[in-house]
């Protein structure tokens, strides 16, 4: 099984970049479509972005379309997932996902098996 862990996560300004990145271990990363969600401690996760496993098809959630860029290097194992124009909005524990299916327009949590324990993204005005 998938073994996540999320690094780069940070406190930054309004209109700043930040890239946080995702590294898995065990089993073979090219057979695992990737996401990211993003949730406040005891709330629902909500989607943000996904990678499927030829990395041919990416989707992401409406309120950061045109901002956040997800890319997958499978010879690193590694998802990265680039926010340009930080918003105040955006500011969460933003998680790693990985699954071994690639569900059409994966937007649910329910959809994804393995989990990172996430990392802080913090903006600010």
């Amino acid at each position: 099984q998938a073994q996540l862990v999320e690094s780069g996560g940070g406190s930054v300004q309004a209109g700043d970049s930040l890239r946080v990145s995702c590294t898995a271990s065990g089993g073979t990363f090219s057979t695992y479509a990737m996401g990211w969600f993003r949730a406040v401690s005891g709330e629902e996760r909500e989607f943000v972005a996904s990678v499927s496993r030829s990395g041919n098809t990416v989707y992401y959630a409406d309120s950061v379309n045109g901002r956040f860029t997800n890319s997958r290097e499978d010879a690193k194992n590694t998802v990265t997932l680039q926010m340009d124009r930080l918003k105040r909005e955006d500011t969460d524990v933003y998680y790693c996902t990985a699954d071994r299916e690639d569900h059409e327009n994966p937007r649910r949590s329910y959809m994804f098996q393995y989990w990172g324990r996430g990392t802080q993204v913090t903006v600010t005005s």
